[in-house]
């Protein structure tokens, strides 16, 4: 008997055990089927990657650096944000003087300065006014007037280009379409924050050259690309026209007359002269010892100037010597076909 009631013991918690085992493994088998693990998949919720930085990764620290290190100017808008105090936010516009208008502090002078210096100023002010004893400023510029750079001159499209952060020369000169066909070699850019030194750069063909003049402009430049100087070449020559002079450098007659492809048959050595406009608007003749000069007897060559003519009469055209300054100026300023 009492081995019959251990034997019903037994069974009842083998019985037991057997029921709970079941019913765990029955729990683990639901889990299981309810997320399912595919092979080598990528888990987000472990993801090394910080949302944050992904949400602002168009902007890179170097650009946030850059606008950090703007100007502000008259005109511009500003956020300006004092934490733990949302009655001191505003959005605030500087006025063409360079002021902003806050709460308790008042008239606030910011022209000239970054964002950073601006933030230290007014947390100052509020410190010295007794408002705040430890108060935090941000200063975000949500439009920026004046950080335009103005590219003027012989480009094809001359304007002004909001060109934020740092930028060089020639992505200045690239935004407004590249330099025109009358471009000089010098470009002139005019620092805003220093107008009276203007920086003169030498454009170069050269690739290690042309490396050293792409140098940084600022917001609020002026970059003016120079006109090249031109000298005309009429008359009797085989492509009469107008010729780019390189960075304003001298063109000499014989220069101009091998620019032209030379000498027609019917020219004349008698006549040959050079029509320059003096500084009180006149025009000067100047003749021209050309068959000296070709010789080599005397002065080799005449060096000619920006804007000059080089008149260049016929064999039979004792007529067209005596022409007048007038008739030959219009001649060749008719003919000014640009050429390199």
């Amino acid at each position: 008997m009492k081995f019959s009631s251990r034997l019903l013991t037994i069974f009842s918690i083998f019985h037991f055990v057997a029921t709970a085992a079941s019913c765990l493994l029955g729990f683990g088998m639901l889990v299981h089927a309810q997320t399912p693990v595919t092979p080598n998949a990528a888990v987000p919720a472990q993801s090394t990657a910080n949302p944050a930085s992904q949400e602002t990764q168009p902007t890179s620290p170097t650009a946030l650096e850059d606008k950090r290190s703007l100007k502000i100017g008259g005109g511009d808008l500003l956020d300006v944000k004092v934490y733990g105090v949302p009655e001191l936010t505003d959005s605030v516009r500087v006025s063409s003087r360079g002021d902003v208008s806050l709460p308790l502090v008042g008239s606030v002078h910011l022209e000239g300065l970054t964002s950073e210096e601006g933030e230290k100023l007014i947390e100052q002010k509020l410190k010295d006014g007794g408002f705040l004893r430890d108060p935090h400023v941000s200063i975000f510029v949500k439009e920026y007037v004046t950080q335009g750079i103005s590219v003027l001159g012989e480009v094809t499209r001359p304007g002004i280009y909001p060109l934020l952060g740092t930028r060089r020369l020639f992505d200045a000169i690239s935004y407004a379409g590249g330099t025109t066909p009358k471009a000089g070699r010098t470009v002139t850019i005019t620092h805003r924050t220093d107008p009276d030194h203007p920086q003169i750069i030498t454009m170069s063909n050269d690739p290690m050259q042309a490396a050293k003049s792409n140098v940084e402009v600022l917001p609020g430049d002026t970059v003016m690309v120079s006109k090249a100087g031109v000298v005309y070449v009429a008359g009797e020559v085989n492509k009469p026209g107008g010729f780019v002079m390189d960075n304003n450098e001298s063109l000499s007659v014989l220069q101009a007359i091998a620019l032209a492809e030379g000498l027609s048959r019917s020219y004349s050595y008698k006549g040959v002269k050079i029509i320059r406009k003096a500084a009180d608007g006149k025009l000067q003749d100047i003749p021209v010892p050309l068959k000296e000069m070709m010789e080599g007897k005397g002065n080799t060559d005449f060096a000619l100037q920006n804007e000059d003519i080089l008149f260049i009469p016929g064999s039979a055209g004792k007529n067209a010597a005596r022409r007048t300054l007038e008739a030959i100026v219009q001649t060749a300023t008719g003919l000014a076909v640009y050429r390199r």
